[in-house]
């Protein structure tokens, strides 16, 4: 049951699903475009990867699975519950992905999450994504507060995030399973006006 806001929401309902997910341009020659049917090899092969295994306790198990994510991630953005991304150089080759999760329009508030292919790591690649997802989101599409999470063991997320402009709010204790037992969280959080360091 949907309970009648008292306030005003911070983003229309369907003022995004009125248009199709958007293109977006990020320095460097980077373009996050949304995920395509031919995008499920790379994907696929993506989990396959130790450090992102490692990182991410949900994973495909054929390609099969990967175009049933891409089908939940546009309905998602139909829905208005999320949007998810392939980081690619020139809208082709892909380098990563990077998404909006739990996106609650009445309050603006969203989560991100990312993760990038061992190729392309250490170039800034991540940062560049966020920074200008991070952009778009609180420029262009209205949200006021984006929020993330990592496990504080795990730096170079940790420098993405500050790098996009995503300050550090505090650590939330024992929060995510992983792989090797559980861990502690850093909560980053960027709000519109907050400027990236890049």
């Amino acid at each position: 049951m949907r309970v009648p806001l008292s306030t005003p929401p911070t983003i229309p309902a369907g003022a995004l699903a009125a248009g199709p997910q958007p293109t977006l341009s990020a320095p460097g020659g980077l373009v996050l475009r949304p995920w395509e049917p031919a995008d499920a090899p790379v994907f696929l092969a993506a989990y396959q990867d130790p450090e992102i295994r490692h990182w991410h306790s949900r994973h495909p198990a054929s390609e099969s699975q990967v175009r049933e994510w891409f089908v939940e991630y546009h309905q998602a953005w139909a829905r208005e519950t999320g949007a998810s991304w392939a980081v690619t150089r020139g809208g082709g080759e892909v380098r990563g992905r990077i998404a909006l999760t739990s996106m609650d329009l009445d309050d603006g508030v969203a989560g991100c999450a990312y993760w990038v292919l061992p190729a392309a790591r250490r170039a800034g690649v991540a940062s560049r994504a966020l920074t200008a997802l991070g952009d778009w989101a609180l420029d262009g599409a209205g949200f006021h507060r984006l929020h993330l999470d990592h496990s504080t063991r795990n730096a170079a997320s940790c420098r993405t995030a500050l790098r996009a402009g995503f300050l550090l709010e505090g650590t939330k204790r024992s929060d995510a399973v992983h792989r090797d037992g559980r861990h502690d969280m850093h909560l980053h959080a960027r709000i519109r006006g907050d400027r990236p360091a890049l």
